[in-house]
């Protein structure tokens, strides 16, 4: 069994290690590859200092710093569902304040021994217990949040299996060191362990083999232009759109369809003409049952020919367009902002001016200025 136990931790090494490499090789700049990253070498020091045979045989006091960064790899899964579901994500100081502090926990546990006889003990352990709970938990609300807006199918595929497996190896591996007097996995529940991540790991690692990385990741460059920029109608409208490093088989491995075309000119005229942009709570399956269609098939059409990785990032393209309209027009300089926000189909102000000064680089009133001067 310790052979076998050997084994199976030296081959789920060897394909974290891949895993840390292919992300860090193809999306070097980008966040969600650097957290993918990090987290698949805090798995490798969660593995080797999970060993039985080492747990038992090296001071506790040695093992504070692998300890502490095996607690702390719950709050790297939850950062790293985040980034992968959030084309724009970023880290903020307090995601890494809680990885600190959750490691910070965890070393010291491990360097009191897991006292528990004392109530500070029983606290701080009861804390540790709660923590991979708790980030299952916001990994889960990060990753049905915005579910239904990715449009990239093999993402939503491999994202939906990191997060369910995800958390059931987290809640299963709870159970069972709550279950051990020390919470330690002995013998065979320790290479059941190994070989339950050894199987999700080698799942990601054939997978990111065959997904292109503008599939998992968005390109470094600027965003796809909207809709509201291409040509209106035909042919013309239609193409497959590539990142440079990219070829068209990597979108869902398929060319675009003969009725994809058609497609395009009906939602190019569904979205201008009749502005449903404006909808309030408007989603993929509401445009898709207008369109008479089904809702896989235009997303793919969403992302393979227009370019768009999110729904959001589609609707709000036609709703700012709007905007910047109204806000350069003299003839609606008196209108408020909010009025201008609200027509263009935002719910609230705040929404609309974060994504207005992302797309444009300023605010709604300094546009409105700018534009106004010049006309």
């Amino acid at each position: 069994m310790m052979l076998l136990d050997a084994a199976l931790r030296g081959t789920l090494v060897a394909l974290l290690a891949l895993v840390a490499v292919l992300l860090v090789r193809d999306r070097p700049t980008l966040w969600p590859a650097r957290v993918g990253a990090a987290l698949a070498l805090g798995l490798v020091v969660q593995v080797v200092g999970s060993t039985p045979a080492f747990e038992s045989s090296v001071p506790w006091l040695w093992q504070v710093p692998l300890v502490a960064i095996s607690v702390g790899n719950a709050v790297l899964f939850w950062i790293f569902v985040k980034a992968l579901c959030e084309d724009d994500f970023a880290p903020r100081p307090w995601h890494v304040a809680a990885w600190l502090a959750v490691a910070v926990l965890g070393a010291y546990n491990c360097a009191t021994g897991w006292n528990t006889a004392e109530v500070p003990g029983r606290i701080t352990a009861a804390l540790q217990r709660s923590v991979p709970l708790l980030c299952a938990m916001l990994a889960a609300l990060a990753a049905g949040s915005t579910w239904r807006l990715d449009l990239v199918e093999k993402r939503r595929r491999l994202r939906l299996f990191i997060v369910v497996t995800g958390i059931v190896y987290t809640v299963a591996t709870l159970g069972a060191r709550l279950a051990s007097p020390d919470g330690r996995l002995l013998g065979t529940t320790a290479t059941l362990d190994v070989l339950a991540l050894l199987a999700m790991v080698a799942v990601v690692a054939v997978a990111m083999l065959r997904i292109g990385p503008s599939e998992l990741f968005p390109a470094p460059a600027a965003a796809a232009p909207a809709l509201a920029d291409r040509p209106v109608g035909g042919a013309q409208s239609v193409g497959v759109v590539v990142d440079a490093d990219t070829d068209a088989e990597s979108f869902d491995g398929a060319l675009p369809e003969p009725g994809d075309e058609r497609l395009v000119g009906a939602l190019e005229s569904l979205v201008r003409d009749e502005h449903v942009y404006r909808l309030e709570g408007l989603t993929v399956a509401g445009l898709a049952s207008r369109l008479a269609v089904p809702e896989y098939r235009l997303r793919r059409v969403i992302n393979r020919h227009l370019g768009h990785r999110n729904f959001n990032a589609f609707i709000n393209g036609f709703r700012l367009d709007e905007a910047q309209r109204a806000l350069s027009d003299p003839a609606q300089r008196e209108l408020p902002v909010l009025t201008i926000a609200l027509e263009a189909g935002f719910q609230s102000i705040g929404p609309f001016n974060r994504a207005f000064k992302a797309a444009t680089g300023v605010t709604p009133t300094e546009f409105r200025r700018q534009h106004i001067a010049e006309s």
